[in-house]
């Protein structure tokens, strides 16, 4: 049996206007729903690309890339399973500073998830946390009953972990 779990698909492509809604509709027609998306230059000039997360069968997301791959202006579709991939998210948390200046709530936050402070102000401080998926919902659940004010998760990047897929698509 073909189970879902999930994949991280990168999607190289030259750099055309309109080109990422009909990478949206492929993943609409085949009902594949977006968990996360990231989109941005690579280390080649004028190529592009996509970072997008789904959960899926190995036959669904198979298809998927043959079909990506036939568009005009995307060069070329990998996907990864988890396993396959290093790959970070950032998440950015409000918090009321009196948390923070609490020696041992605020103390124990800092060591155990490796926070990075970006703004302290009078009633707010801002944090950012690097990590995967489940890290940062464990922290944003620890921060609820403390006041945590609000927060902002980024998408996905990643790299692969056995390939310059790039350079070797590209013959460099």
């Amino acid at each position: 049996m073909n189970r879902k779990q999930e994949f991280t698909i990168t999607i190289y492509t030259e750099n055309a206007i309109g080109l990422i809604n009909r990478i949206a509709l492929l993943f609409f027609k085949m009902k594949i729903n977006i968990d996360s998306i990231n989109a941005g230059p690579t280390e080649v000039s004028d190529i592009q690309r996509f970072t997008i997360v789904v959960v899926d069968t190995d036959d669904t997301i198979r298809k998927l890339a043959y079909l990506l791959e036939k568009q005009v202006d995307v060069l070329k579709v990998y996907y990864y399973t988890n396993e396959e991939l290093i790959w970070q998210e950032m998440a950015l948390y409000k918090v009321p500073t009196k948390i923070m200046a609490s020696k041992t709530k605020g103390i124990q936050i800092l060591r155990e998830y490796k926070i990075s402070i970006l703004v302290i102000r009078k009633d707010y401080t801002v944090f950012e946390v690097t990590g995967h998926r489940d890290e940062i919902n464990e922290l944003m659940e620890v921060l609820k009953p403390l006041g945590l004010e609000e927060f902002s998760i980024s998408s996905r990047i990643g790299l692969s972990k056995n390939r310059h897929e790039l350079h070797q698509f590209m013959g460099k």
